[in-house]
């Protein structure tokens, strides 16, 4: 009888990891026909877009300018690009002018210099002036929140008021240590290798799985993520001294989750009192995305603009 079942529990077993295999190898299997599909959706979505290319004294910067009013310039986040900083605020078009332009690697733009947040902050400006444009809103989300803050910083004149949407924070002092690269590692960075990984999506990042096929193509993103990882993101805490937050000119508005796993809302928390003239709206849910509070954010908005125009 004993030998009977330690065979009889061997093939269990074998059968559990074959079933194990397969399951496996078909997770993989339909991950690699959903991220095929996903990009043919993805490139054709690009496609709809009637994007422009402003030839700076740098090189290009492709942008996206739509709506009348006051202009909102959306500066977007990681794995973004003209269309992420546009379908951030579009519901706005009725309202504002939006110029959504790609940053430094992303779709469409090249890289001024070593591509830093302060080249970022120049090449906004060298935008602005070439679309004849005196003064924005600037709205940034996420990764975005480092260049808008330096633009800021560096043309007060430009800016009527800077809206941050669960973005980067400035640190409340310089830290001793911090991560010298902040993106996913390298090997992620494919369109296979994120369909892989998206079910983990919300629970890492607070974003749903399907955040996935907004991204695509991420071979045309791939640079301007390195970019983020390498210089954007840990922009604020090498380089402290640079970012006096206190000396901002303008109105800050800041909107932002306090279950957001991506920019920890500890963060506002700790540096609010930095930001001399500062409206803060606070969600207890929605994530990193804010999910489930478009009507608050929208009257923050009206309620912002019409107040600072």
């Amino acid at each position: 009888m004993t030998k009977k079942n330690g065979k009889v529990g061997k093939g269990k077993m074998r059968w559990l990891l074959s079933a194990f295999l397969m399951i496996i190898v078909l997770y993989f299997f339909v991950q690699g026909i959903r991220c095929v599909n996903g990009l043919y959706k993805a490139q054709d979505k690009l496609n709809s877009y009637e994007t422009s290319t402003a030839n700076l004294s740098y090189g290009s910067m492709t942008y996206f300018d739509a709506g009348e009013g006051e202009t909102i310039l959306s500066i977007h986040g990681i794995f973004g690009g003209y269309d992420q900083a546009y379908d951030s605020i579009k519901n706005r078009e009725s309202k504002n002018r939006l110029i959504a332009p790609s940053r430094f690697g992303y779709l469409g733009s090249v890289i001024k210099g070593n591509g830093t947040p302060k080249e970022q902050a120049e090449a906004y400006k060298e935008l602005l002036d070439y679309l004849e444009i005196d003064q924005v809103f600037v709205l940034a989300t996420s990764a975005g929140g480092t260049p808008a803050i330096r633009f800021a910083l560096d043309y007060p004149e430009r800016v009527k008021g800077l809206i941050l949407f669960c973005s980067a924070m400035p640190v409340n002092e310089k830290p001793d240590t911090y991560l010298e690269y902040q993106a996913p590692p390298e090997p992620l960075l494919s369109d296979y290798a994120m369909y892989l990984i998206s079910p983990l999506m919300p629970s890492l990042m607070g974003m749903p799985a399907s955040t996935v096929k907004s991204i695509q193509p991420v071979a045309e993103r791939k640079i301007g993520v390195i970019l983020d990882g390498k210089l954007t993101n840990p922009d604020m805490e090498r380089n402290f001294e640079q970012y006096p937050i206190e000396e901002l000119k303008m109105p800050v508005l800041i909107l932002h989750s306090e279950d957001d796993p991506v920019a920890s809302f500890e963060k506002v928390k700790n540096v609010q009192h930095r930001f001399p003239d500062l409206t803060l709206v606070v969600f207890p849910d929605g994530g990193h995305m804010m999910m489930g509070h478009s009507e608050e954010i929208e009257k923050a908005l009206d309620d912002f603009l019409s107040q600072h125009q």
